[in-house]
């Protein structure tokens, strides 16, 4: 996959943005349009993400959370309660990336726009542009996180080829502490459970971050919207102290179980959706 690279400036218009958009996108693909889709059914998640106040306040709602759990962390009375060996341990939270502390919604918009479904070039595209913005209130706590000495590692399951575009997206923004050894991509398997029991290996996870039930134990992983809601249930007193959740209505692994994980059409993919709804 050949990787192309642009520098543009802030002053640039939409329109331009656009026109190089797709003009990568279609060099990438070699000239192999995308299926067209009617991708409808995602707007009102994507608007909800780029236009609803109440989006924010969720995303601060989470982040606020997060810095209480925190400093509840640091309190005297909660490091003697840990086992000996955890108190000797540096203090490391893991955080996703994409929907968690990045924007990735105006790429979701072009999608529906010209009625192209994901692929894997157009995304590669977009993160070249290094033009996500950061969620709100994401900064501010891991800043301060990182003011506390407390190591911030980012686990995505972007391709590993991605690494210096999210790397220079991340520091753009204004994330402190961002280096090849912290910003851990997917380079075999999607799963993050290696990665995370690395990072346990040397550091006490005071908290995990994410949009997506993946993103804080292989429990939830490849399990049918049933068994996630079980497996959430079961977890019901780690939500908003040891795993804290960032919303995103726009894609996931929760649509993915509606499709119990199959390859389909996009018209099967609406068919199996309506199917999924609960009607009186």
């Amino acid at each position: 996959m050949t990787r192309n690279r642009y520098a543009l400036s802030a002053g640039f218009f939409l329109a331009t943005i656009f026109s190089i958009y797709f003009a990568a996108s279609s060099r990438a693909q070699q000239a192999q349009p995308a299926p067209s889709a009617d991708l409808d059914y995602q707007i009102g998640a994507i608007l909800y993400q780029q236009k609803a106040a109440e989006y924010r306040a969720l995303t601060y709602q989470a982040f606020n959370l997060a810095r209480w759990q925190l400093d509840t962390d640091f309190d005297k009375k909660n490091v003697k309660k840990l086992p000996k060996a955890d108190r000797k341990m540096p203090r490391a939270i893991v955080v996703d990336i994409d929907e968690t502390v990045l924007d990735n919604s105006p790429a979701n918009a072009l999608g529906v726009k010209f009625r192209k479904p994901f692929n894997i070039s157009d995304w590669y595209v977009w993160g070249e542009m290094r033009k996500a913005k950061p969620v709100p209130g994401a900064v501010d706590f891991l800043n301060y996180a990182v003011s506390k000495g407390v190591k911030i590692f980012y686990v995505s399951n972007r391709d590993e080829v991605q690494k210096q575009a999210t790397i220079d997206n991340l520091k753009s923004v204004g994330f402190t502490d961002i280096s090849p050894e912290n910003v851990e991509l997917r380079q075999k398997d999607s799963t993050k459970e290696p990665r995370r029991l690395a990072i346990a290996a040397k550091y006490r996870i005071v908290m995990l971050l994410g949009d997506n039930l993946d993103d804080f134990s292989n429990v939830f992983e490849r399990k049918s919207v049933i068994e996630r809601f079980s497996e959430v249930d079961k977890a019901r007193e780690l939500w908003g102290k040891r795993f804290i959740v960032l919303p995103n209505a726009m894609y996931g692994t929760w649509e993915s179980a509606i499709y119990n994980y199959e390859r389909l059409t996009e018209t099967q993919k609406a068919e199996r959706r309506a199917n999924a709804l609960e009607l009186p």
